[in-house]
């Protein structure tokens, strides 16, 4: 078994303990860390094993720091979204280096996991892409009913934020996808203005 296997075994360990559990009984976090890595192999057919590792990083252990651990409104939920980058990026250097895996390639995979230098840094984008495209295609309806007070006008900013974020191989993979005709609809509203 090479230290990639045992990271990866390690990693969905941590994600097994989520208390939360997806429609067919797995944890919720191995569901989301499943997806966000058949993104980026699809956005990078030829990513190194590492950087699929860190794929697998992007929600890692979010569970165990609940977005009402901190303050309401816009800058308590940026100060929550901080926070579990550097906690995320910690744990997977952590289990990176405890599998074996050099240090030098848990760094970057550190980096990546903790958005740092995003638009300029490709594994970075990598990850930030396929988180974005995962809430697309299996999140945003969830989240909009859960939202269903925010007016259009607030969906359509939050889709312009979102889709800037987006490199334009990943924005041409979002525009292929099947959303639901109302999320669709704001999509083209959003990219129109």
């Amino acid at each position: 078994m090479t230290a990639h296997d045992r990271a990866r075994s390690l990693i969905d360990a941590a994600h097994a303990a989520d208390p939360a559990r997806s429609a067919d009984g797995r944890a919720a976090e191995l569901v989301y860390a499943d997806r966000v890595e058949t993104w980026v192999a699809r956005l990078v057919p030829d990513a190194a094993p590492i950087l699929r590792l860190a794929a697998r990083c992007q929600h890692l252990e979010r569970w165990l720091t609940p977005r009402a651990t901190f303050p309401e409104g816009k800058v308590g939920y940026l100060n929550w979204r901080r926070s579990l980058y550097v906690k995320q990026a910690d744990r997977a250097r952590d289990l990176l280096l405890a599998a074996g895996v050099s240090a030098a390639e848990a760094d970057e995979a550190r980096t990546w996991i903790s958005k740092t230098s995003l638009k300029t840094n490709p594994g970075t984008q990598a990850l930030e892409d396929a988180a974005v495209l995962v809430f697309l295609e299996n999140e945003i309806g969830a989240f909009a009913a859960q939202h269903a007070d925010y007016p259009a006008e607030k969906f359509v900013d939050i889709l312009r934020k979102t889709w800037r974020k987006l490199s334009p191989a990943a924005q041409q993979a979002a525009l292929g996808l099947d959303l639901p005709p109302p999320i669709a609809s704001l999509v083209r509203e959003a990219l129109a203005g």
